[in-house]
């Protein structure tokens, strides 16, 4: 599994101008879920999720995680971080897990995300959907499991 995850002070996630998810200061995670990727993958990305020191201590240091500071956590399915993009012109999906696997795999790290976290929001997987934040810092990382 792919996590592009995001130090944010807001994000929010809208369909049809409809807001459906929101968290104040936190991570947002854009989600991409690969062949091969199983339930264990899902709860070892959510553990380095909670666990990943990105927020500042006292010195100004990122040395505290998200479930140290008690914030939020959005989670964003998004099938395109596991494309192909070595060649060509065109993105490849070879390497994506299948709808169902993915919707899965996705709704399993949601649930488990809100019985071991809170604040925990998410967006809907295979929706379109439009996605807002602001990047604190800007912070971003890559994490792969």
């Amino acid at each position: 599994m792919i996590a592009l995850l995001q130090r944010v002070s807001r994000a929010r996630v809208e369909i049809g101008g409809e807001s459906i998810a929101a968290i104040g200061q936190g991570l947002l995670v854009l989600v991409g879920v690969e062949r091969g990727d199983d339930r264990r993958s899902a709860e070892r990305l959510l553990e380095r999720l909670l666990g990943y020191r990105v927020f500042a201590d006292e010195k100004g240091r990122m040395n505290l995680s998200l479930a140290q500071i008690e914030g939020g956590l959005l989670l964003v399915p998004q099938f395109t971080l596991v494309a192909d993009t070595r060649k060509g012109t065109r993105p490849g999906f070879s390497r994506a897990a299948g709808a169902h696997q993915g919707e899965e795999l996705f709704d399993h790290l949601l649930a488990c995300a809100s019985e071991s976290h809170a604040p925990v929001a998410g967006g809907i997987f295979g929706a379109d959907m439009q996605v807002s934040l602001t990047n604190d810092g800007p912070v971003t990382f890559w994490l792969q499991v």
